[in-house]
């Protein structure tokens, strides 16, 4: 056995043993909680992390201590990765061990001491109005693609919807009246999100062809139906068509995602005098914190109605009386 071979077996991570508690433990988020499949998929891969960092020092994941996780998210750190994602790691641990100790598998709780890093609070990214405009008008090309594409990014921009939710849209989520969407969001929490005429007229157009995306001889209930296994399109597939658009547009690709027109929608709404508690309810957001991370555009519109309407705004020091 060579040297270069020896080194790589003892670089090699050990696997973790199963963990029992581990697998109880996602089955109550997913069946108490409502927690997603890819939450679920997140909490697993995190657990996994953790339970392998331990098992290097002989430890099970259910006999972490409190050094322990504190030398793991150290150990984060020391690899460059990021507060927010620390962060997660401990907030995912802290529910483990919260779930151990209410299940009298421990006695203590060794996460619940441990000060989560400090985050600093990063402004959502928004495109421009003009920039939203030119993405709309890149995508209103002909063809049942062009109407595709059209209708899955008016409909991103008028509702806010996740790349998820919009994804997997049931054709049922549409009313009678094709005002409003009915959205399933996080934890199974149904929300109606209204529609806009550019919004609706775009479905319309859609529809006309919808069919041709389904299988000969196939049905589908979904709204933006495909061949892939899940039945709809996927995010990956819809973050790919805002890339392209991005590149018709003249936008630079690198800022535009699903994500981002969704905080578009928001940011413009409340640009335009939405209330917060209006704009927490389409979002689907549970906290009202949550929706504050937009407070920023309330604040530019406030300066600039300041600016433009107080009689002593336009006032110089020196003129001032």
């Amino acid at each position: 056995m060579n040297g270069l071979h020896v080194n790589s077996l003892r670089r090699a991570r050990p696997a973790p043993p199963p963990s029992r508690h581990l697998e109880i433990f996602l089955e109550m988020m997913a069946a108490e909680r409502g927690a997603s499949v890819n939450t679920l998929e997140a909490y697993r891969r995190d657990l996994a992390d953790f339970a392998t960092f331990l098992a290097r020092r002989g430890r099970p994941v259910e006999a972490a201590d409190a050094k322990n996780i504190r030398d793991y998210l150290a150990g984060l750190a020391g690899r460059g990765r990021a507060p927010a994602t620390r962060a997660r790691r401990l907030s995912v641990i802290r529910q483990f061990f919260e779930f151990l100790f209410a299940e009298g598998v421990r006695d203590d709780d060794p996460a619940g001491a441990i000060d989560a890093p400090k985050l600093g609070q990063p402004l959502p990214k928004y495109l421009s109005e003009a920039e939203v405009e030119a993405l709309i008008g890149a995508a209103g090309g002909g063809g049942r693609q062009g109407k595709r594409l059209a209708a899955l990014v008016e409909v991103l921009y008028a509702t806010g919807l996740r790349v998820s939710e919009l994804a997997g849209l049931p054709l049922s989520a549409i009313s009678r009246d094709g005002q409003m969407l009915l959205v399933r969001g996080k934890g199974d929490k149904e929300r109606l999100v209204p529609l806009g005429d550019p919004a609706r007229d775009a479905i319309g157009r859609y529809l006309e062809v919808r069919g041709e995306f389904i299988a000969k001889g196939l049905s589908s209930n979904f709204l933006f139906p495909s061949a892939a296994r899940s039945g709809h399109i996927t995010r990956a597939l819809v973050a790919g068509k805002l890339k392209q658009l991005a590149v018709n547009a003249g936008i630079d690709p690198a800022r535009v995602s699903p994500h981002v027109m969704r905080h578009s929608f928001a940011s413009h709404l409340l640009a335009h005098g939405a209330d917060l508690r209006s704009l927490q309810q389409m979002l689907g957001h549970a906290d009202i914190s949550t929706t504050q991370i937009y407070t920023h555009v309330l604040e530019q519109r406030l300066k600039s109605l300041v600016e433009q309407s107080h009689p002593l705004a336009g006032l110089s020091p020196k003129s001032s009386p």
